[in-house]
Formats: structure tokens, sequence, C-alpha cells
């Protein structure tokens, strides 16, 4: 692979096929490998500039007839790609960082949660190892957090108990992230990614960590892969 900047076999395919970044492939091996978003699917992507995973998510719900939605979210304000997207796709201005449950909730269909939540953000990289993955980390936190709610990173682990009322204990009701459905997490490799790998393992049936062959070798970032919200 080619230093970071340099243009490689990625970033020509990217230009000759219309995406607007080299990340658009990395999305596209999850896809394959794990099938994350059907057709007709609600998709919320956090930290979504430049718009490839945009693209790669709209082509992912099917034809326009099937329906479906991506949203996507970032600090920057975010033109959605005329190629590779259409009508379903829309962008909005925001700091994940302050988003709540609520204003993501409303952002979804009937306000009735997403089917995928996608995390691609990352934090300027200063240079300093343990500082980028810390604050790597606190965006990967975020995310889980909108997705299935702060309860889950505050060590609680009463999914699937009920409460005295009868309702079950709030995993469906406490984030965006409908029952069954998929989150995408990035993050920089550090000490603390297993353990936040084991967090997510208590609350989907399955979690796995990718680095997609469109990583650039100098690259640090691994994708963390959770299906199924339990």
């Amino acid at each position: 692979m080619s230093g970071a900047g340099t243009p490689d076999f990625f970033y020509r395919e990217a230009h000759r096929l219309g995406y607007v970044a080299r990340s658009a492939f990395k999305l596209l091996q999850m896809q394959k490998q794990y099938k994350l978003i059907t057709p007709g699917a609600s998709v919320l992507d956090l930290g979504c500039a430049p718009g490839a995973w945009l693209q790669v998510a709209c082509q992912s719900l099917g034809p326009l007839k099937n329906g479906g939605i991506v949203v996507g979210v970032d600090l920057k304000k975010v033109k959605v790609p005329s190629l590779h997207c259409d009508s379903r796709v829309r962008t909005v201005c925001a700091d994940v960082m302050n988003l709540v449950k609520d204003q993501a909730r409303a952002l979804s269909p009937q306000c009735k949660g997403f089917s995928v939540v996608l995390s691609d953000m990352c934090p300027a990289v200063s240079g300093i190892t343990t500082k980028d993955a810390a604050l790597s980390m606190e965006l990967g936190m975020q995310a889980l957090a909108l997705a299935v709610g702060r309860a889950v990173l505050n060590g609680s682990d009463d999914h699937g108990e009920e409460r005295s009322d009868g309702s079950a204990s709030g995993v469906d009701d406490d984030g965006v992230l409908q029952l069954g459905g998929n989150l995408v997490i990035k993050l920089l490799e550090s000490e603390d990614v297993q353990g936040f790998s084991k967090i997510c393992k208590s609350r989907f049936r399955k979690a796995s960590l990718l680095r997609p062959k469109a990583t650039r070798s100098s690259s640090r970032e691994i994708y963390l892969i959770c299906q199924g919200l339990r």
C-alpha cells in the first residue's frame, strides 16, 4: 500500500467508479462479508464526510421502489454526492458529540429509530499515539451510546430482563438502533479495543473486528462490526 495521501489502487478505483473517497471500499467489503444493510433499511451515518459511505449505503438499499433512508451527520456541511445517491439520502450538519438520542431518533422514519448505525468518525490526528487512541475511543463510545443507550457504558447488563411494570428493560428504546440492528464503529488500535469489543458483545449477537483491505498500511484504524442488537 502507498503512504497516506499517495494515490494507490483504491484511490484510482474510487475516482474511476465515481466514489468521492477510497473509504467507499471499506464499507463495500463490510457489506459483502456481513450484509449489514438490507434493501429498504434505515441507515444513520455518523461522521459522513465526504460522503463515500452515503453512496455505498444508498446503493445497498436497492432500487428506489424498495424504500429506505440514509441520514448522514457531520460537523461539516456535506453535500449529497450526485453519483450513487438518490432522494433517499440527506445530510445534517451537527456535532455528534453533542447529539442526544431524541435528536437522532427524530431523524429516522416515523421517529422509530434506525436499522443500521455507521460510525466512520475519527479525531484530528495529533501523532501522539495514546492521545489519538483515547480520542477515537471517546468517539466510539458516543456512537455506541447513541445506538444502544448510555446504560451499557455504565456497566449495566440488564438486557432481556423485565421491569416491575412488565416492560422490557430498555435496549429497544434506550438508543436509536432498532432491535436486531447492526452497528459499525471505527476505532484506532489500542489496548482498550478488546474491552470495548467485550462491551458490544454483551449487547449484540455477534461482534467482530475487521481491518479492511482498503485501509492504508500506515493507518491504525480498525472497525468493530456488531450484528443483531439484542
